[in-house]
């Protein structure tokens, strides 16, 4: 059996935690949970007839007080960049997390999440920023944890990518 390490990088409050426990178990919950250092989850999938085990890393969001450890990402088979499109910020802080993945972890796959989907009109992401992370062939999928529109999609199109590279 194949494993896979699998980080969650992203602010503080972008859903990283609420898009692993979609896919995990398939819930969601109004209330917002903080995560402290790094939880562990895994979920076993079946891709290409083969079981992989899928290691989420939920890593604490990065703010002004806390920055992201490198040591976190040591390892990692790829990573997801959570983007709140309801934040533009938070796309700055998924910009410099990408640099510290690739100095870290190297030229591993990793896809950019713009989740709460659900809120679009709500949305400081505006079509010519997306054109630009587009021009960086930066895969990009829009999720949203409440609904969990796009959250198989984004874990499967990681795991794809992290087998055939």
């Amino acid at each position: 059996m194949i494993k896979k390490k699998i980080c969650m990088l992203g602010s503080f409050a972008v859903g990283k935690t609420s898009l692993v426990r979609q896919f995990v178990q398939t819930i969601f919950s109004e209330k917002y949970h903080t995560t402290i250092g790094v939880k562990i989850d895994q979920k076993t999938i079946l891709l290409d007839n083969e079981e992989i085990v899928l290691l989420l890393w939920d890593i604490h969001g990065e703010d002004d007080f806390q920055k992201v450890k490198a040591s976190y990402l040591v390892g990692a088979s790829g990573y997801l960049l959570v983007v709140d499109g309801t934040r533009l910020n938070t796309l700055e802080t998924a910009v410099s997390l990408q640099k510290l993945a690739r100095d870290t972890a190297g030229d591993v796959p990793f896809v950019v999440l713009m989740n709460k989907a659900d809120l679009e009109e709500q949305w400081e992401v505006n079509d010519r920023t997306l054109e630009a992370l587009r021009e960086k062939n930066w895969p990009l999928l829009f999720t949203s944890a409440k609904t969990g529109a796009g959250v198989e999609e984004a874990f499967m199109m990681l795991a794809q990518k992290m087998t055939h590279c």
